[in-house]
């Protein structure tokens, strides 16, 4: 939606991964009222991760006469900013709502979208079973979690899905931690993408960088093109420029001075939050004790249906069913749907 809407302006945010929050006082999107998108229909997808001001963005961009339909999971984490609008619109019971609930038979054959649904309808959760694309291993220990996590991403499923095992991504709920996104990236780092002759690689304060490290974004940055989320391969590192390269999408490269490298992340390891909106071949997601807000229903529903082929989880299943269960959310206080209520009785008491 960014690239969209054309944003411009110096990124404010405070840099710190999962929290996403920045200054909207020098952004400005140069779709907007005065000069709308040139469409006759909008379709936004993953919109669960739109927040209010964003969605407010979109909306004055949207031209008279076009047609907006909004695509997303309400179950799955709201946005990191201001607002709950994907839930909101749909409670407001004020705009036309279809919503999917049917299995079909292609979609039946993969237990990822039945569990899925099951968590959704408290339904019981078989962890026993034995399927070709969800599964768990019971482990005991951290040690353990990793040791399992090691072998399956580098020897059992880059054959089972047909992928590089870099793009095999491990989903976590913390970032401390022997099992949060601090203590797995360097493990996993040493595995993948270890040291060797030629291979250019800097330390800094944050993180040690190696050429061929899968990197992500972890503030929007409009003067590079580049946003929160995004995932690339570090192609370069230059000691005497003191800058690094970042290949994303598309072959599209980015360059970093030294000095800029904080907004940058080893992503081999990932928070869950990170990962909403993105797909992988195959997810890895260890299960384990930990804080309760965050080990919650849409927390683990988020991270299982981010695979596409595969998903593992690792760990004790008495805390699987523990998410599972656990229905709390922080809450949001939010008025979006009853102004719309208000809005629709007032153009009713009018006409």
């Amino acid at each position: 939606i960014h690239r969209l809407l054309e944003v411009t302006g110096a990124p404010t945010g405070d840099g710190e991964g999962d929290s996403g929050r920045e200054s909207w006082s020098t952004v400005r999107f140069d779709r907007n009222k005065e000069q709308p998108l040139e469409a006759d229909c909008i379709i936004i997808d993953e919109m669960s991760m739109v927040d209010l001001r964003l969605f407010h963005a979109l909306l004055l961009a949207v031209p008279v006469g076009a047609h907006l339909i909004l695509v997303g999971d309400s179950n799955q984490l709201p946005s990191v900013g201001a607002g709950n609008v994907l839930r909101d619109l749909i409670a407001s019971a004020c705009l036309p709502v279809a919503q999917l609930t049917q299995i079909y038979r292609q979609a039946a054959e993969s237990d990822i979208v039945v569990n899925a649904h099951k968590m959704m309808d408290e339904e019981p959760i078989d962890l026993g079973k034995r399927s070709k694309d969800f599964l768990f291993i019971r482990q005991g220990s951290a040690e353990g979690v990793i040791q399992t996590m090691l072998r399956l991403i580098t020897e059992k499923l880059p054959a089972y899905v047909g992928a590089d095992a870099k793009s095999i991504q491990l989903l976590t709920p913390v970032r401390r931690g022997a099992l949060g996104v601090a203590g797995l990236n360097p493990v996993l780092q040493a595995k993948l993408n270890p040291p060797g002759h030629g291979k250019a690689e800097r330390e800094f304060p944050h993180a040690l960088f190696r050429v061929g490290d899968k990197l992500m974004q972890i503030k929007n940055n409009y003067q590079r093109g580049v946003y929160n989320g995004d995932v690339g391969i570090l192609s370069d590192i230059n000691r005497f420029s003191e800058t690094l390269t970042v290949r994303f999408d598309e072959g599209r490269e980015v360059e970093y001075g030294f000095a800029d490298v904080e907004e940058l992340e080893l992503a081999y390891a990932v928070t869950i939050h990170k990962s909403q909106g993105s797909e992988y071949p195959a997810v890895v997601i260890p299960v384990f004790s930990g804080p309760r807000m965050l080990r919650t229903r849409n927390l683990i529903y988020t991270a299982v249906t981010r695979a596409k082929k595969c998903v593992v989880l690792i760990g004790e299943p008495s805390y699987f069913y523990e998410m599972v269960a656990n229905t709390k959310e922080l809450g949001r206080y939010t008025g979006l749907a009853d102004r719309l209520r208000e809005l629709l009785q007032q153009e009713a008491q009018i006409e």
